[in-house]
């Protein structure tokens, strides 16, 4: 396994794209390289994921957490809406950069909800938490799993899950479409497997069939959720149906924010 970090993950990705297609070389690629990149990207893509390469299974869903410094004066999403709507501008929350799945996280609460904050983006999300925790930042959008520890120990407060439910692993924390409001909000990262496009069918399906046997596996389904995952096994298909229908959600948030990445 080789880890190919920067920029946005397009660069693991092109390396894929460029790889030959035989099954040998894989990408595990998030929403950003597969679906957000394209929007936020437009000049900078080396590679097209609709034509470049070739969705073969998903991996996990995994949702966002929303959560605020312990003194922030709200204890619930509906007093959070409350106090953005009182103090336009006023609230700040941070990200790990412009166009990511919490960048849009953000935005959509800003729409849904009618409140302007501003977005700080950050590097990484343990910068993000460890000053959410020190109140240089009103909130952050971060994974569940790395929010969790800072959940425990009490330096920051949980508000809401990104996913349409609660997520399986954190059931104490609510959903942000609980709040009649935000009944429309669902917006996640996820995690899948994809070859270079021109990879036989019969490769592609032989690798599906393999990762489909590992996520019906119960100690392989346990580990993704310590990670802040849900498996949620489908066809070749239904993931690109999916691919399709989450590009559609991001494509909105992205317009309607007038977000690029561009600069």
């Amino acid at each position: 396994m080789e880890n190919k970090p920067g920029a946005s993950g397009m660069l693991g990705a092109t390396a894929v794209v460029r790889s030959a297609p035989d099954g040998a070389t894989l990408l595990l690629g998030s929403a950003g390289e597969t679906a957000i990149n394209p929007l936020v990207f437009k000049s900078k893509m080396q590679y097209q994921p609709e034509k470049d390469l070739a969705p073969v299974a998903l991996i996990a869903r995994v949702p966002n957490v929303l959560v605020a410094n312990p003194k922030l004066p709200v204890a619930n999403v509906e007093q959070l809406v409350a106090y953005g709507r009182a103090h336009p501008d006023k609230l700040t929350y941070a990200t790990s950069g412009v166009g990511n799945p919490q960048h849009l996280n953000g935005e959509l609460l800003q729409s849904l909800a009618g409140i302007k904050m501003v977005h700080v983006p950050y590097k990484g999300a343990a910068a993000q938490l460890v000053d959410v925790a020190a109140g240089s930042v009103d909130l952050t959008f971060v994974s569940l799993a790395g929010a969790l520890p800072f959940i425990k120990s009490g330096k920051v407060k949980p508000l809401a899950v990104t996913s349409a439910k609660r997520a399986s692993f954190a059931p104490d924390i609510p959903a942000l479409a609980e709040y009649a409001p935000l009944k429309d909000y669902a917006l996640e990262n996820w995690f899948g497997v994809f070859v270079p496009a021109n990879t036989p069918p019969e490769v592609q399906q032989k690798l599906a069939a393999a990762i489909d046997r590992s996520l019906k596996d119960e100690k392989f389904v346990a580990s993704i959720r310590e990670l802040g995952g849900e498996v949620q096994p489908m066809s070749q298909d239904e993931f690109r149906a999916f691919i399709k229908a989450q590009t559609a959600v991001f494509a909105k948030v992205v317009t309607d924010g007038n977000i690029t990445a561009e600069n």
